[in-house]
C-alpha cells in the first residue's frame, strides 16, 4: 500500500509542476507546436516518469529537474521574443513551398515534404487542388497558410461592394446548467434579466439548460438536456 501511495504522491506533485510549467509558457505551447516546443514537451514526460518509476529518486530531485528544465525554456521563449536572429535557430522559419502557382521542389524537399503530404495539407485549408493555389508557405508548427488564385477566392463583402454591419461576439451565459455570471455582468444583464428570457421559452431551471447563448438585437438561444423519457 505503501508503495502506491508513494507513487499517487509522486505522480500528483509531478502532475503540478508540469501544470505550472506549461502555463508559463504559455497557450502557444497547445496550439503551434514547434520543433523545439515538441523536444520540450518530451523532455518534461521523461522527467516526470522516470523520477516516478525510479525508487532512488527523490521528490525533491523530481522538482528540481522539472524546475530547472521549466527555467531553460522559459529563458530560451525569451530570448527568441528579444533576440529575432535567434528565432531562425530555435523555432525554424516559414518555407515557401508554392510560389505564383509553381512548387518549388527544392523548398519542399527541404522542408521535408512530399507532393502527397502536400496535397493533403492544402485539402485541409479547403483546397482540392494544387492549380488553385497561387502561394503555399510551410509554417514553423508544420501547417500549410494558403494564398488561391484570383479564380479560386472567395469574394468578400469590400469586393462586391457591400456595406456589412460590424461583427458582433456571441456571450455564452449558461454552460451544464450554470449560469456564467462573469459574461452575464460584462454583457449589462443580471439573473432577474436571463430568468424573463428563459421563463419566455418555458424554461424555469438553470439545470434543465444545458447551453444558452445571447447575441445582440436576437432573443437568447437555448439548447436543453435531453431528458429521457420514463
Amino acid at each position: 500500500m505503501n508503495h502506491y501511495l508513494s507513487i499517487a504522491v509522486e505522480l500528483s506533485i509531478g502532475f503540478i509542476f508540469l501544470f505550472i510549467v506549461t502555463k508559463l509558457q504559455g497557450k502557444t505551447q497547445f496550439s503551434q507546436i514547434t520543433p523545439f516546443d515538441f523536444v520540450s514537451a518530451i523532455i518534461l514526460g521523461e522527467l516526470l516518469g522516470n523520477a516516478i518509476y525510479d525508487h532512488e529518486v527523490k521528490l525533491g530531485e523530481i522538482a528540481f529537474a522539472v524546475g530547472l528544465w521549466g527555467a531553460l525554456v522559459y529563458f530560451t521563449e525569451m530570448v527568441t521574443q528579444k533576440f529575432i536572429g535567434s528565432r531562425k535557430l530555435l523555432e525554424g522559419e516559414p518555407n515557401i513551398v508554392v510560389r505564383r502557382g509553381q512548387i518549388k521542389y527544392e523548398a519542399l524537399k527541404k522542408a521535408k515534404l512530399d507532393i502527397n503530404q502536400l496535397q493533403s495539407l492544402v485539402r485541409q485549408q479547403g483546397y482540392f487542388s494544387l492549380r488553385e493555389v497561387e502561394f503555399a508557405i510551410i509554417e514553423t508548427n508544420g501547417m500549410v497558410s494558403v494564398l488561391p488564385k484570383a479564380e479560386y477566392d472567395t469574394p468578400k463583402n469590400g469586393d462586391m461592394k457591400i456595406k456589412a454591419e460590424e461583427p458582433i461576439l456571441p456571450v455564452n451565459l449558461i454552460l451544464d446548467g450554470k449560469v456564467v455570471s462573469e459574461n452575464l455582468k460584462e454583457a449589462g444583464f443580471d439573473e432577474q434579466w436571463l430568468k424573463r428570457e428563459l421563463e419566455k421559452q418555458k424554461i424555469h431551471h438553470y439545470e434543465d439548460v444545458l447551453f444558452a447563448e445571447w447575441l445582440q438585437g436576437e432573443a437568447v438561444y437555448v439548447v436543453k438536456y435531453e431528458r429521457k423519457a420514463n
